[in-house]
């Protein structure tokens, strides 16, 4: 099936016509000849940085359930070390782009996964893949993205989009909104894989409904913040059009944070959660105390417990966030920017269980009083819920390996 979907796409991608020299070049390499293992599951997440998401909830339900004791896991990271506390005589931790990476693809039965992974992982007849995907979507995707700005996002999701899409097997889906989305945004009824969406929540939303009032003590612990002030969690994501030199991308800080701590200092603090694409790092000096960065702690689920409020643009993580039932502000300063000429939403933002507020005063005014905003917004929030958590239930995490393991091979 590879072997056919690559020959007949090279026609019509560039980049497959690449993949399809690759894929013939190791058909009959030491890659190609290893072994699957039945009982082998690699997992990696946004492309081997991180220890989260999805796949952490599904790897920490297998490891713990009696049922699967006879799997073992494999974890690609860049920097193993980092996460040497995972390691047990049923998980292997490897390095990316090492020789152990390429052959943990070559053996395992499954792989979980929750976003792209290269071309050059050639996925062979036997393996299973699962698309965890790492959030359900405002802004556009893939196919779906409406720009009349030529970024090199859109150029790489639309060259590359088909050949990764052919190999998954699964698509997991938060709500039978994602569902549409995903089914358009992945060009998967073209490609005659829309079957393959399963509709059972985010594996790692359980976390937000299960969580206990330890574990938020031991992550304020851990980060050090004030007990006795109330957390702000500012969580922007990424533009298109921000290019970083060398990779990534850059983020302008378009927020006054002097006239935050003038007017909220003594109440609130604010935590600060770069996108995982920005490459530029940020100088809070001048606002110590007042500003923690956190973005480099790996599980934006321990964000989530620990905050009072969410402030956030266009980034999926206020989805999960609702779970909360706490209150978001969505600062869309470049709104008009962003919707027309970069992404494009797939519903109309007034649905948001919040304020779209483009100025520093109204997020001031907000936060002065949020009972009343609750309240305000309280069938919004409703509403929102029933449309976009409605599986949200603690459990998810088991549907999907129900359904995972053991595999059966499905007709198309």
């Amino acid at each position: 099936m590879m072997k056919e979907s690559l020959l007949r796409l090279a026609e019509k991608y560039p980049a497959a016509a690449k993949a399809k020299h690759h894929y013939q070049s190791i058909r009959n390499s030491y890659y190609a000849r290893q072994k699957i293992n039945e009982k082998l599951i690699v997992f990696e997440a946004f492309r081997s940085t991180k220890y989260v998401d999805s796949p952490k909830a599904i790897y920490e339900y297998l490891l713990n359930a009696p049922q699967y004791k006879d799997y073992t896991f494999i974890w690609v990271f860049e920097h193993p070390e980092k996460y040497g506390y995972l390691k047990n005589e049923r998980t292997k931790l490897v390095r990316h782009e090492s020789h152990a990476h390429y052959m943990a693809f070559a053996r395992a039965k499954y792989w979980v996964i929750n976003g792209w992974i290269p071309l050059r992982f050639a996925k062979k007849p036997g393996q299973v893949v699962l698309q965890c995907w790492h959030g359900t979507p405002l802004k556009r995707l893939r196919h779906d993205i409406i720009s009349s700005v030529d970024t090199e996002h859109k150029a790489n999701a639309l060259r590359d989009n088909d050949l990764d899409a052919e190999r998954f097997d699964y698509f997991i889906s938060p709500s039978r909104f994602a569902t549409k989305a995903f089914t358009s945004a992945f060009n998967l009824k073209k490609l005659g894989k829309q079957d393959i969406v399963i509709e059972t929540g985010y594996p790692r939303n359980d976390y937000l409904i299960n969580y206990k009032k330890s574990d938020v003590a031991r992550i304020k612990e851990q980060l050090d913040v004030p007990k006795n002030k109330k957390l702000l969690l500012y969580a922007p994501t990424w533009r298109d059009d921000q290019n970083a030199q060398g990779g990534g991308y850059n983020y302008k800080l378009p927020i006054d944070f002097d006239y935050l701590k003038e007017k909220l200092g003594d109440e609130y603090v604010v935590l600060f959660r770069a996108h995982s694409l920005v490459a530029n790092s940020f100088d809070f000096g001048a606002h110590k105390g007042f500003i923690y960065d956190v973005s480099t702690v790996d599980d934006i689920n321990d964000l989530y417990i620990i905050s009072d409020v969410l402030m956030t643009d266009y980034s999926s993580v206020f989805f999960d966030y609702a779970n909360l039932k706490r209150p978001m502000i969505f600062y869309m300063y470049d709104l008009e920017h962003y919707a027309n000429d970069l992404r494009g939403f797939y519903f109309d933002i007034n649905e948001l269980p919040g304020a779209i507020v483009k100025a520093e005063k109204e997020i001031v005014a907000i936060l002065q009083d949020t009972p009343s905003y609750q309240k305000k917004y309280a069938k919004k929030y409703q509403a929102f819920s029933r449309k976009f958590n409605y599986l949200d239930d603690g459990k998810a995490t088991k549907r999907v390996v129900d359904i995972l393991l053991p595999h059966k091979e499905r007709k198309r």
